[in-house]
């Protein structure tokens, strides 16, 4: 579950028409809660949650939700709807991560969807000592996606639009993206969460080459929109967080849950 998924390209453009399949994911919630609450609880360190593109805090409310009920100090970022990779919300972050690690004496889990996935990697890197874990949903990670020329268009003209004329390209030559480019750097644990069927961000680019025994990419049956709803990727985010400091695990399902994840992911989703 450690290798860089192999696809090329963008996502699928059925992926992309049908990203509406989070309403599906969303509905089955409910159902799943008796076997969500099975998921192993946590110590009680700080969590902070960040979201996508264009989204808000409102987004990450299930996640924020049942995480809190998992036993953790949850937060959010707290700057409000995510424009884009903006220098004063990652000094912000920053500041927040070191804040929360001063104010409990604990370090700091990030659990970041979509962009907020490449915010949580560089509040780590600038705060390494104040940082527990890592976990990207759907995060456009790669390093050698110069641009993210395999996002869909019609995101990428948006992000010009709303966060910077020349898009994502401009972050290379900012200090902020030269750093991105060290997280290979990062000693603490990193789980990647991907969709084959991602209609935003292809695997490829949520996935990232590592450390086997730190980092890890797991695939999982979601769509970009439904990670923050899907119960599977809540569970596995569950599960990471309660890896004990220090003595972390890679991601290895056992039992029903075990059975329940190789189906749904290598055999109902197509490569």
């Amino acid at each position: 579950m450690t290798t860089r998924h192999t696809h090329k390209g963008r996502p699928h453009i059925l992926h992309s028409l049908t990203e509406w399949r989070w309403l599906i994911e969303a509905s089955i919630l409910p159902w799943t809660i008796p076997w969500l609450l099975k998921a192993p609880k946590g110590d009680g360190h700080p969590v902070i949650l960040l979201p996508g593109f264009m989204a808000g805090e409102i987004t990450m409310g299930i996640l924020e939700a049942y995480l809190r009920n998992r036993g953790y100090d949850v937060s959010h970022w707290g700057f409000g709807r995510n424009v884009g990779f903006q220098p004063k919300h990652a000094k912000a972050l920053e500041q927040k991560i070191r804040y929360i690690h001063y104010k409990t004496g604990r370090k700091v889990s990030l659990v970041g969807w979509s962009l907020g996935g490449v915010f949580s990697l560089y509040g780590a890197l600038q705060a390494p000592e104040c940082v527990r874990s890592i976990i990207t949903l759907g995060s456009p990670l790669s390093r050698d996606s110069t641009g993210l020329q395999n996002i869909p268009r019609m995101l990428r003209a948006m992000y010009r639009l709303v966060a910077h004329p020349m898009g994502t390209m401009v972050h290379e030559s900012r200090p902020e993206g030269k750093l991105l480019k060290e997280r290979a750097q990062l000693t603490m644990p990193i789980s990647c969460l991907y969709g084959v069927g991602d209609g935003v961000v292809p695997p490829q680019e949520a996935t990232i080459d590592g450390n086997p025994e730190l980092h890890e990419n797991i695939r999982v049956p979601a769509s970009h929109l439904g990670m923050g709803v899907n119960p599977m990727v809540l569970w596995i985010v569950a599960d990471r967080l309660a890896q004990p400091e220090g003595a972390w695990q890679p991601f290895s399902p056992s039992g029903g849950t075990g059975y329940a994840y190789r189906k749904l992911t290598h055999e109902i989703l197509p490569v």
